[in-house]
């Protein structure tokens, strides 16, 4: 099972509650999203059963569409209606895989890692299916390469394997300690027996559930009726959003594995890391000679240990050392790296101030695909659409507002009153005030168009809407 959920806020201006960190491509070189990554690891692997993804309701589509592209059919898509923290995902994991009479082992893994290292973090995996199958609790704790302070850690009552022993055990855990200060940091790292707390998991599906019942019994009993009064929506399985609010929001590792007698750790190294902040994803990066990290167009000239990143403009670093600069469409970030952890502190000021920079940007996704908005006036706004393949927006009029289209790529279908027309690249139409209508693509290549709204009223919520393949309701249907 994968862990869909979190922000990101550490990763701001780019990760945001509207499309966090897990869908973005960070990790290496490739294109591939934190997400993507996080199952493409697990090839190889035996006896894998398709994925099971736990998700934020208003991430489904990303979720399913980063999903196809890696052209694979998860197991089920779960939506959280709000955020309970892990201990109730593992439960409704646990209790979704166990309904039908099975008993499956479940890994969990969070979807917003990188492991460098996917060889070594199979073998890892493969060393502790004994002990799950035969009923304990295997937490995967990082082998410590520095005295962290930003890590939990998890102290094993006996000495860990070395690192490339033949036939690694898990170890018994003698306990989880909190993020500890330097000097005892220093200690831990010293006694090689500790590890940092990972958050990754390997246990049979009843074992995990009997350990919930008895440590934990409000979350299963939350996580049940969420489940008994679920709804199907599409290809997603909605949990019933009063049950699942009851439930109390805490950590499995809180909840069961600080207090069970079940859990044992095995350690993984397999250049692990959280990607918790700008400074965490220049680490792990591939740096250049001056050990520098440049994404996107970017120029960089007598500087160094900078992580440059750009996703529209171009950024030119000329004589700078140990910054982080971001930009986004509608944000830059300049920070020094030793600051990087404090972007959630902005983010906070932001959040209380109002300012729609600190939960999403200026495209957002749909499930038909996304739009842009480029620039608006009085009574006027143009935003850049983008239509995948097969996808449709929703039926729908406006009562104050006129709409022009101007398709620059690919050809689409535009319905206006009943009446279709075909508009191709560099054709337009227009959509006067009060008129039904939608547009579709029909064919294998996204269609984009420029879109020119008038009138004396643009909000969103003037939009009424009559139809909707995707089954969406009027408050998330805002955006068409």
């Amino acid at each position: 099972m994968i862990l869909c959920g979190g922000t990101g806020t550490r990763l701001w201006p780019l990760s945001r509650a509207s499309y966090p960190k897990q869908y973005w491509a960070l990790g290496g070189s490739g294109e591939e999203t934190l997400l993507q990554q996080t199952h493409q690891r697990l090839a190889g692997l035996p006896g894998l059963a398709p994925p099971l993804l736990i998700c934020n309701e208003d991430h489904r589509f990303i979720v399913a569409e980063q999903m196809r592209q890696i052209e694979v059919e998860p197991g089920g898509i779960l939506l959280e209606p709000i955020g309970r923290n892990t201990a109730p995902a593992v439960a409704v994991a646990a209790l979704h895989a166990t309904a039908r009479g099975d008993d499956p082992l479940l890994l969990v893994l969070a979807a917003d890692h990188v492991v460098r290292d996917t060889a070594a973090f199979s073998r890892t995996v493969e060393a502790g299916l004994g002990a799950a199958m035969a009923g304990q609790l295997v937490t995967f704790g990082i082998v410590p390469t520095a005295p962290e302070t930003g890590y939990g850690y998890i102290e094993a009552a006996e000495p860990l394997p070395t690192a490339g022993a033949a036939d690694p055990q898990p170890v018994p855990i003698a306990r989880f300690v909190e993020k500890p200060d330097a000097a005892t940091a220093e200690r831990f790292l010293a006694s090689g027996r500790f590890t940092w707390n990972s958050g990754m998991f390997l246990f049979r599906a009843s074992a995990v559930l009997a350990e919930l019942e008895r440590l934990a019994p409000e979350v299963v009993s939350a996580c049940r009726a969420a489940l008994e009064h679920d709804s199907a929506d599409l290809d997603f399985l909605r949990l019933e959003r009063e049950a699942f609010a009851g439930c109390p929001g805490v950590a499995i590792d809180v909840a069961v594995m600080e207090k069970t007698e079940l859990g044992c750790v095995l350690p993984l190294q397999a250049g692990w890391s959280d990607v918790g902040s700008w400074s965490a994803l220049w680490e792990t990066a591939d740096q250049d000679g001056a050990g520098n990290v440049l994404r996107g167009r970017v120029i960089s000239e007598a500087s160094r240990n900078c992580y440059l990143r750009s996703e529209h403009r171009l950024v030119v670093g000329l004589g700078v050392e140990d910054l982080v600069v971001v930009e986004t469409d509608d944000v830059v970030l300049v920070a020094h790296r030793d600051k990087a952890q404090d972007v959630k502190t902005v983010v906070g000021l932001l959040e209380r101030a109002g300012a729609p920079e600190s939960r999403a940007h200026r495209k957002i996704y749909r499930p038909w695909g996304s739009y842009d908005g480029v620039v608006e006036g009085e009574r006027w706004q143009v935003k850049k659409i983008m239509v995948n393949p097969g996808a449709s927006l929703s039926l729908q009029m406006h009562h104050h507002r006129a709409e022009h289209w101007v398709v620059v790529k690919g050809t689409a279908v535009v319905e206006k009153d009943g009446q279709q027309e075909l508009v191709g690249e560099n054709q337009s139409t227009y959509i006067p005030l009060g008129s039904r209508h939608r547009l579709s693509n029909p064919g294998k290549i996204p269609v984009e168009l420029i879109e020119v709204q008038s009138g004396a009223y643009l909000g969103e919520d003037d939009i009424v809407r009559f139809e909707d393949r995707y089954g969406r309701s009027d408050a998330v249907l805002k955006g068409a």
